[in-house]
């Protein structure tokens, strides 16, 4: 059953987490072009930014609807709110009180929406585990190198062995345990290789094929995210995506890299939508355990 079928037959939104625990590795960028994609393809779509401090996608939608009040064009706009940590100093009530207002900012905002995207902060955090515990798709950039691929994994340096999955890795794998015992949802993790190039072919081909190794261990599959491109960086400021080119007047100069980009936010766009080949889960059947750190490699 792909996302849609799945809504067609539920009244609850299809929750999209974006999710690690490693800053600048493009994050709040690909929310915001989740965002407005599915926006534009004529989905209601609801925002949460969980890093309520830096708060880099409300700033994004505030940039956003200045730019189209400036200019007198309509952009579409998600509802979306910030939601803070708790500042309980008990670790346990603050764990909880966390859990209770993300459920209820997702009841809020869900209400209306077939699509609710919520943007963590880079940090291990009690609110982050609990979103990562409400995803129904979890998309976890990183930029492609070993440096980023550390957080899923340690590997082997001398011959690249998948040696064990990383901490980040072992906290989705609960995620995925209390979202079955929840409601007996399963969460679908797809890790979004960024800032692909050129450069370091050797490396990278080296981080694909240790990819494939860790996603059959432990349950994701892998897309191609956005390449290392200036555009991204311009839009950030006028709160734009390169899905708003035309009306905000500046389609006329789109260039082949611009082409290329919006097609790799049209394929995010697909995965998410398609959902997961069954046999993508056969690592995340509750129940199961990761696999032991020599399998598959």
């Amino acid at each position: 059953m792909s996302v849609m079928q799945r809504i067609a037959v539920e009244s609850r939104p299809h929750v999209v987490v974006l999710g690690n625990e490693k800053g600048g590795s493009g994050k709040s960028t690909a929310a915001m072009h989740v965002i407005v994609g599915l926006m534009r393809e004529g989905y209601r779509v609801a925002a949460i930014d969980l890093d309520a401090r830096q708060g880099t996608l409300m700033r994004h939608l505030e940039a956003r609807a200045a730019f189209a009040a400036a200019r007198g064009i309509a952009l579409p706009q998600p509802a979306a709110r910030a939601l803070p940590a708790s500042r309980a100093e008990n670790r346990t009530d603050a764990a909880e009180e966390d859990a209770a207002n993300l459920a209820q900012a997702v009841a809020t905002l869900g209400r209306d929406a077939e699509f609710l995207v919520i943007d963590c902060p880079g940090a291990d955090t009690p609110l982050s585990r609990a979103a990562h515990a409400r995803a129904d798709t979890l998309i976890t950039p990183i930029n492609d190198s070993f440096v980023d691929f550390s957080m899923l994994a340690k590997v082997d340096p001398d011959d690249l062995r998948v040696v064990s999955p990383s901490i980040y890795s072992e906290m989705v794998w609960e995620a995925r345990k209390a979202r079955f015992a929840r409601d007996r949802g399963r969460l679908d993790w797809i890790v979004m290789r960024n800032r692909l190039g050129a450069a370091e072919a050797r490396n990278k081909r080296d981080v694909g094929a240790t990819l494939e190794v860790l996603a059959k261990r432990i349950g994701f599959r892998t897309v191609r995210g956005f390449g290392e491109r200036v555009i991204f960086r311009e839009l950030y400021l006028q709160g734009l995506t390169l899905m708003d080119l035309k009306e905000a007047g500046i389609a006329g100069g789109l260039s082949l890299s611009h082409v290329a980009a919006r097609q790799e936010v049209r394929t995010l766009l697909a995965a998410i939508r398609k959902g997961p080949p069954g046999d993508v889960w056969a690592a995340a059947r509750p129940g199961a355990a990761l696999a032991p750190a020599g399998a598959g490699s």
